[in-house]
């Protein structure tokens, strides 16, 4: 079993001050995997204090010399690629597949996005012309403290730290109990690309105590935080006296609106996305709501769909979808398929239980349900496993006024060939992102959500942005 119980502090793998032992537990078999430390406030402290003192040197050092090392840690994630798909694959149950092309490449897509983006940002800008002596500066905001979810271990960790270093922050970095490894991984590749000491830490522990003592922290300037809406109000509660800034990536319930006139693949489309990474994504679409004229050629579709999608271990290669995450969250996922039977929704795929073959490891089965109300449970909830809701509306007022009515907000989806449409609906749907007819967003395009999905963007310029201050200085002197 694989052995890591130290933190990285100080640029240097130290054993813990605090450290209780935590077996992390491979989702295919349910076996434990690896033994870690889960840090207590005294590791917490060492790290914080790294990141302090590291600050006013790394913040003084030009962009072009923070892109450097980002660009430096680019290239040594690319040479830990297999290692990183191997580490992820195993601690929360990605296929391995799946694991090296997307949740590995999702975090050299965001690096190489950022990279490109600080070579155009502008830290010393012109307030305008009417005053030729005033700067507004983009200062970095401080030390952070990066809080980060299992399910796209990468993904987040990667929209997190480039764009803080570029920023000139230094950090601590708290990743999921549940998928500590790929984190350990990259710490390893900070540490080769030489970054000063301090600028990046990292302490693995759980939420109630790393993760409050990170959100409660003096000494640390932000908190960015992926997870939960549940989570997210505890660690704004608990930054609340330190009034810290809190940037929020949280849950999601999409609304995937297909009109009658979508193309062919549409539904097909929305079923394998909501399926993807075992439906353990907050930007899944994981409400169909379908235009009664093809409601019902929908419905057959989207259940043929879900029958064939195979399920089996992350180990083994192919376009299957792996197990969920851990015994919490199949139990979570098994109540919300029988609370959907209970009120009345009608089961045209999966189900409850395991699927067949499969006596141990958290493994679902890829669930459908038709004739969904918007105030049924698995309407309302983020159930985050493969299970699709689908919803009838009826024009176009009726399907904006169903897929607003959530707490959520992160992303929409819309399917039509008639383009005006597209776009009144890119403009009445309430969410930070709308997705339409399968096409994916560009690099640089900003991630985040409205309500209880969030608040604040990562990628791109914006991401750069999240992490910084606004500073407006007068009598700035000619150079």
């Amino acid at each position: 079993m694989i052995e890591k119980r130290d933190f990285y502090i100080n640029g240097a793998w130290v054993a813990p001050l605090q450290g209780t032992d935590h077996n992390v537990i491979d989702p295919s078999t349910e076996d434990p995997c690896a033994l870690i430390s889960l840090g207590g406030q005294a590791d917490t402290d060492a790290a914080v204090a790294a990141a302090k003192a590291a600050l006013p040197g790394w913040m003084m050092i030009s962009p072009e010399e923070r892109i450097g090392y980002v660009e430096k840690i680019y290239a040594a994630y690319k040479e830990r690629a297999e290692d990183m798909a191997q580490a992820i694959s195993l601690e929360m149950g990605a296929p391995i597949d799946m694991s090296r092309s997307s949740q590995v490449g999702a975090g050299l897509w965001h690096m190489k996005g950022f990279i490109e983006e600080g070579k155009k940002f502008s830290f010393v800008s012109l307030l305008g012309e009417h005053a030729p002596n005033d700067r507004i500066i983009h200062e970095a905001i401080g030390v952070v403290g990066m809080i980060t979810p299992w399910n796209w271990p990468m993904n987040q960790v990667t929209l997190k730290v480039a764009a803080g270093l570029l920023a000139g922050c230094t950090m601590v970095l708290k990743p999921s109990e549940e998928s500590p490894l790929s984190s350990m991984i990259f710490a390893e590749i900070v540490d080769a690309a030489g970054l000063p000491k301090g600028v990046f830490n990292l302490v693995n522990g759980d939420g109630a105590g790393v993760g409050t003592q990170m959100s409660s922290h003096k000494d640390i300037d932000m908190i960015s935080f992926t997870g939960s809406s549940r989570a997210g109000k505890l660690i704004s509660k608990a930054a609340a006296d330190t009034l810290k800034r809190v940037s929020l990536e949280l849950g999601g319930k999409g609304a995937n609106m297909i009109f009658a006139d979508a193309d062919d693949a549409a539904v097909k489309r929305g079923v394998l996305h909501c399926m993807n990474n075992t439906g353990q994504s907050c930007n899944a679409p994981t409400r169909m709501l379908v235009q009664r004229e093809v409601y019902d050629q929908a419905v057959e579709t989207a259940a043929e769909v879900a029958k064939s999608v195979e399920v089996g271990p992350a180990s083994e290669s192919g376009r299957h979808i792996g197990p969920v995450v851990n015994a919490v969250q199949f139990g979570k996922i098994q109540d919300l398929i029988q609370k959907g039977i209970d009120e009345g929704a009608r089961l045209v795929a999966g189900g409850t239980g395991r699927p067949e073959g499969f006596n141990r490891g958290f493994y679902v089965r890829p669930t459908v349900f038709a004739d969904v109300n918007n105030d049924m449970t698995i309407a309302r909830e983020e159930i985050f496993g493969p299970v699709l809701s689908i919803i009838p509306f009826d024009d176009e007022e009726d399907g904006v006024a169903i897929a607003n009515d959530t707490d959520y907000g992160l992303t929409n989806y819309v399917q039509t060939q008639n383009g005006e449409r597209a776009n009144r609906m890119a403009r009445q749907l309430r969410s930070g992102m709308v997705e339409m007819n399968g096409q994916g967003r560009g690099m640089g395009s900003p991630f985040g959500g409205m309500k209880q999905s969030g608040n604040g963007r990562e990628g791109g310029k914006w991401g750069i942005e999240d992490f910084l201050e606004v500073k407006a200085v007068s009598g700035w002197a000619a150079e």
